[in-house]
């Protein structure tokens, strides 16, 4: 690869170097401009390679092969054509991500200890606990004791241009009020240098088992969340897996919800606005009714038929975006 990236590199504007140069040494802890390169294939082992490829297998994946595997991240101006030179492209390597698909699953999980997992210590008792309900066509989180404060997007938070919220739980118990997003994008994160979005870090610390501050200390950059068309995507910024579930990731007919597995680096079509028309009145086994207008993410630790937690509400740390029905 070094012949023809030396090749690609004598190409490039001492600005562009530059640029690359920063997007590399941060390796894409914040969003960095983009990289205009010719177009054009590069040789490589009599292999044409299309810069974009040629830098990610350089600098990130060494087994990517062709562009179809990567997918431009939702901040690349490259993406939507706005260079003004239709011979010219992006090739910064921290402007894409892979294209995370269903594994094979394992087999089952069988230990005979595979129920849900609780915290190390008893909850606080003023601590809001999970509950589903479906009721008059709203579905709605409560306390067990007291009633939590609606989830759902009212029309007036719509109206604000409000399209989710996010809400993060450890374990069965909410942490924190719910975070409006009116951005197209939005970090979620624990530590993010000059990131701005929704930051974990900075919320209450209060009763936190031995589970939960382990799984924390994992989240690291984690995640984008951005509404693009025809759905919501999600890319892993941090350097372990993040597991995500929503209605219209299973296939037709499933009795219950697919858990996605997303390494770093990896993004994930979460949601399609397209499928959820025929995800009305789900309901999980164990777990009751599903907002079908919902994503569930873990950090970390998966759950489902294959793992030792069966539920969500059995990991430690997880988070729950809550989108607007009315787009």
């Amino acid at each position: 690869l070094k012949p023809a990236a030396h090749a690609l590199f004598k190409k490039l504007k001492d600005e562009e170097l530059e640029l690359l140069v920063q997007a590399v040494e941060s390796r894409g802890a914040w969003e960095s401009s983009c990289v205009w390169a010719p177009r054009g294939d590069v040789r490589v082992a009599k292999q044409g390679l299309p810069p974009q490829v040629l830098l990610c297998r350089l600098f990130r994946w060494p087994d990517v092969d062709q562009p179809h595997e990567l997918k431009h991240l939702c901040y690349c101006t490259g993406r939507r054509g706005v260079c003004g030179d239709l011979a010219a492209l992006c090739c910064n390597p921290h402007h894409f991500s892979r294209l995370a698909v269903p594994e094979t699953p394992p087999p089952p999980y069988s230990k005979a200890s595979c129920g849900p997992s609780w915290p190390d210590k008893p909850q606080h008792p003023s601590s809001q606990h999970l509950e589903f309900s479906y009721k008059g066509g709203d579905w709605r989180g409560k306390r067990l004791c007291s009633p939590l404060p609606d989830t759902s997007l009212s029309r007036s938070t719509i109206k604000d241009g409000c399209w989710c919220k996010l809400a993060y739980w450890e374990h069965r118990t909410r942490v924190g009020h719910l975070y409006a997003v009116h951005e197209a994008s939005v970090n979620v994160f624990c530590e993010l240098p000059w990131g701005s979005g929704f930051c974990l870090a900075q919320l209450p610390a209060a009763h936190r088992s031995r589970a939960v501050r382990r799984a924390r200390g994992k989240i690291g950059r984690g995640l984008l969340l951005s509404r693009e068309p025809g759905g919501i995507w999600a890319y892993n910024r941090s350097e372990h897996p993040i597991f995500v579930s929503s209605p219209t990731l299973s296939p037709p007919g499933a009795r219950g919800l697919t858990v996605l597995k997303v390494l770093p680096g990896y993004s994930a079509k979460v949601f399609d606005y397209e499928q959820v028309g025929c995800k009305v009145g789900l309901w999980l086994p164990g777990e009751g009714p599903c907002d079908p207008h919902s994503i569930r993410i873990s950090f970390a630790k998966g759950w489902g038929p294959c793992y030792s937690r069966q539920f969500i509400t059995s990991c430690p740390c997880w988070l729950e975006v809550l989108l607007n029905q009315l787009r």
